[in-house]
């Protein structure tokens, strides 16, 4: 049985809850500060590698573990618990590295390992419970929402955390690096304190199921292999969702490698989260209106076009109109692509089949900047690189094209 509308906004509210890390964490401060204050004694190139080390660490941990721990979540009722055990360890991590004092690299390196396999464990398990609250006919407002309160909630804080970090004495602070580890803490605080409505208020029914956990992964597995809409669909998300976090990834370097100022690029990053907020809402409407998939089509085709525009990019208010375009589709093709491969798989086995779906997530942008940056080396040109994408996108949205899955009930009316 869906949730009431209580449990549906109160299940939202974690990405509200764990955008926080994305963006403070992960996409703002850690990588700088880690450069800058923890690891300012290490060579560049060392640099570098240990970061790279910490990503490829969180990542494999959670492909290994998140469609096991999925389906044992699915037979015995776990995924609230799996979530709870999951965003203690990244809150309290990211909390923790407030007391790490500088230069101490190798400690800080650690503490944002534990974290980030918290953050992607933790939304294996969340993503999989929108069956337990949301019936098919709302499921791509219900996600729409998860994602618009996450771009809302994580663009706060980190406008916060930005105007600390540039007026420290303003908040009773020394420096930008004290503000910037009190931003750690609050990161930690924030994750906590919003994610405790999901807990309280979403219901979740376990689906026993007989056999080892390996065995049911094993089937699990095989069946993914039967199931034509889901295969396609998952190699499609695969293509266009590595695409898409390339370009999140490398928007700044690529805006750094044209010339413009950081600061102009940290404020088109507070855009996008601002304007992704009623953008992923809006996604989640029109696709109720014209259908999940034609949504789908629609953001692929933007992220085309802004592939393009890209390669012509020339000035700093550009980059600003460009963040602009990719703000009105990055939530939602997010939020859309969770919603419909929720209709296409079984309610009851969501944990493992969202295990599934998160551990080939974590697999995006791995071939996408390997591309990019391999052209990079092959050609004296540093706009060329950025159009490698769009075979990904074209041939995602071509076996997208091959999936047979249903579509909101409410299309046409």
């Amino acid at each position: 049985m869906p949730g009431s509308r209580k449990q549906r906004i109160s299940w939202a509210f974690y990405d509200w809850a764990n955008s926080a890390f994305a963006t403070t964490v992960m996409a703002g401060f850690f990588p700088l500060f880690f450069a800058q204050y923890w690891a300012g004694g290490l060579a560049a190139g060392e640099r570098t590698f240990w970061l790279g080390v910490a990503s490829s660490v969180s990542s494999i941990v959670v492909m290994i573990l998140a469609p096991l721990l999925g389906g044992l979540a699915d037979r015995r009722g776990y995924k609230k618990r799996f979530l709870f055990a999951t965003t203690l360890l990244g809150a309290c991590s990211t909390a923790a590295m407030y007391g790490v004092a500088q230069g101490d690299w190798s400690t800080a390196l650690l503490l944002f390992t534990l974290a980030s396999i918290g953050f992607f464990a933790g939304t294996s398990f969340y993503d999989s419970l929108i069956v337990n609250v949301s019936s098919e006919a709302d499921m791509d407002r219900t996600s729409a929402l998860g994602y618009g309160l996450g771009y809302l909630g994580g663009g706060l804080l980190f406008a916060l955390n930005v105007f600390m970090f540039q007026k420290p004495q303003s908040f009773g602070l020394e420096n930008g690096a004290e503000a910037i580890l009190l931003s750690f803490l609050m990161v930690g605080i924030w994750w906590v304190l919003f994610s405790l409505p999901l807990f309280r208020n979403v219901q979740e029914h376990p689906q026993p199921a007989a056999g080892d956990d390996w065995q049911q992964l094993k089937a699990t597995f095989r069946q993914i292999l039967t199931m034509k809409p889901v295969l396609y669909f998952l190699a499609a998300y695969w293509l266009y969702i590595d695409a898409v976090d390339t370009i999140i990834r490398m928007a700044v370097d690529y805006g750094v490698k044209l010339g413009f100022d950081p600061g102009a690029l940290i404020k088109a990053l507070l855009l996008v989260q601002f304007l992704g907020f009623p953008a992923a809402v809006a996604y989640g409407w029109l696709a109720d209106r014209f259908g999940t998939k034609t949504m789908l089509y629609v953001a692929i085709g933007i992220y085309i076009g802004v592939t393009c525009w890209a390669y012509t990019l020339q000035t700093e208010a550009q980059f600003y109109w460009m963040a602009a375009a990719i703000a009105t589709v990055q939530g939602g093709i997010q939020s859309l692509s969770r919603s419909y491969y929720a209709k296409l798989i079984p309610p009851d086995q969501a944990g493992q089949f969202f295990g599934f779906y998160n551990m080939l997530g974590k697999f995006a942008a791995v071939l996408g900047p390997i591309v990019v940056g391999q052209t990079a080396l092959l050609v004296d040109n540093q706009r060329l690189p950025i159009l490698t994408l769009l075979p990904f996108f074209v041939l995602g949205a071509w076996l997208l094209s091959k999936v047979q899955g249903p579509e909101s009930r409410s299309v046409g009316r």
